[in-house]
């Protein structure tokens, strides 16, 4: 590699020479041509155009090699083990199992099947999602009671089985041929919690569950995800938005950025790491919003997502930015950020490496959204 660079040194060196001294060459041919380099050769090592561009030179050569070695490593880095997919076998007690896992099974069991958690993070139910993946793939996460019962299963990936024959190959249409009409509404005390029909998801209540179906807008209105909640566990929640806590707000934050890797999963990108500095910038746009009650890319003083990136002294070579409000959940903002195509271009854009979350709540406990995507 040093020969290579000496070469291409030499090269660069013959081709600055020739814009000083070209014309020389053309008029007196080689010998003469020598001469004159012999006889200023000292001024040519003292021309600070020289110097300057020969420094130059240098430092892009370096720049090239290292980005040449830095491809050959990636060249020869193994593709990242495929984990193997669980034997699903059909719910037996309900309509539904996720992992060949159902509501109202013990703990021990899920962990038995699905390994040790890989995070606990607070929801908005007042439990935790207790989430489990390798490096991403089989993805679920699981509520539990006191009991250490299952009381709550999530999936964005094809780790379902039904006795009602739909699956993640469903669409919509045929969910609702094979499920009764979904509900319009879930009832709260004496308050109707109005569901919001947009045809993104559709909630069914199932064998006492409410049972939450999401679709793909972009890819033909198919089975992207579900979400089951057992009723007594729903019912604990007494209003549509959760009470806001330090402990929601995190645990929001790292559910949303597991649910964006999960999906890059899915979908063939590679993993993002979390990125801690850039979480100060994205709760603080997340606040700034709720405190100030707006929503939008650029704050109130002019400042684009990678101003403020960079007020924040975080450098990166891309970066992007998804924002959600009013979702009660990270499920829920997650699932509508994948079917607004500019967020999902986001999500799946194959150059960034880092992500960050930052959430905030504003007035009446709306919950705020911001994800920060970055590649340094």
């Amino acid at each position: 590699m040093p020969k290579i660079r000496h070469i291409i040194v030499l090269l660069l060196i013959a081709g600055a020479l020739w814009h000083f001294y070209g014309d020389t060459f053309q008029r007196s041919g080689v010998t003469g041509v020598y001469e004159e380099i012999q006889t200023n050769v000292n001024e040519i090592r003292q021309n600070p155009n020289v110097i300057a561009a020969v420094d130059t030179i240098n430092q892009e050569i370096q720049l090239l090699l290292d980005r040449l070695t830095s491809n050959q490593e990636d060249d020869q880095q193994a593709p990242q083990p495929v984990a193997e997919r669980p034997s699903l076998e059909a719910p037996s007690e309900q309509s539904f199992s996720i992992h060949n896992i159902e509501i109202g099974d013990d703990r021990s069991d899920v962990e038995e099947q699905a390994g040790d958690p890989e995070r606990s993070s607070m929801n908005e139910y007042g439990t935790e999602w207790v989430t489990y993946h390798e490096n991403y793939q089989n993805f679920f996460m699981a509520a539990y009671d006191e009991q250490n019962k299952v009381v709550g299963l999530y999936t964005n990936q094809d780790l379902l089985t039904s006795t009602v024959g739909i699956d993640f190959n469903s669409t919509r249409e045929s969910v609702l041929s094979a499920l009764d009409e979904p509900l319009k509404a879930i009832r709260k005390g004496f308050t109707n919690y109005q569901i919001e029909d947009n045809e993104e998801h559709d909630t069914f209540l199932i064998d006492n569950n409410y049972v939450t179906v999401f679709y793909d807008k972009h890819q033909d209105n198919t089975f992207t995800a579900i979400q089951i909640i057992h009723a007594d566990l729903e019912q604990q929640k007494n209003a549509y938005y959760a009470e806001p806590s330090e402990a929601l707000k995190e645990g929001l934050e790292y559910q949303l950025f597991d649910l964006t890797n999960a999906a890059r999963v899915i979908h063939g990108y590679p993993v993002l790491e979390w990125h801690e500095p850039l979480r100060a910038t994205a709760q603080a746009h997340s606040s700034d919003m709720a405190e100030n009650n707006y929503f939008s890319h650029t704050n109130l003083e002019g400042q684009s997502p990678f101003d403020r990136m960079a007020e924040d002294d975080i450098a990166f070579r891309t970066a992007g930015e998804n924002l959600a409000a009013g979702q009660p959940s990270s499920i829920f903002a997650h699932e509508g950020l994948m079917n607004s195509l500019g967020h999902r271009e986001n999500i799946l854009k194959e150059d960034y490496e880092t992500l960050a979350v930052g959430v905030s709540f504003g007035e009446d406990a709306v919950p705020f959204y911001t994800e920060n995507f970055l590649t340094e």
